[in-house]
């Protein structure tokens, strides 16, 4: 699935996924939310960030777990 408000190049946050055209990192975001942090509370944080920004990187994260294999052990 492309993403298309996520961006990953190695000169920004030495490669993390962010928001395209923030250093605002996607892991970030989820850690906010994961916290108990509204989508609104998040925005007055950063309020350059839309909420389809927030929605993106819930997506995107959705999206690579699961692409991705994990051991649990």
């Amino acid at each position: 699935m492309k993403h298309e408000r996520i961006e990953i190049d190695p000169a920004v946050m030495a490669g993390k996924p962010v928001i395209r055209g923030t250093r605002i990192p996607v892991d970030m975001i989820l850690r906010k939310l994961g916290a108990g942090l509204t989508v609104q509370e998040i925005l007055e944080d950063h309020p350059h960030l839309t909420a389809e920004d927030i929605h993106a990187a819930q997506a995107f994260a959705a999206d690579y777990i699961a692409n991705d294999e994990f051991v649990f052990g």
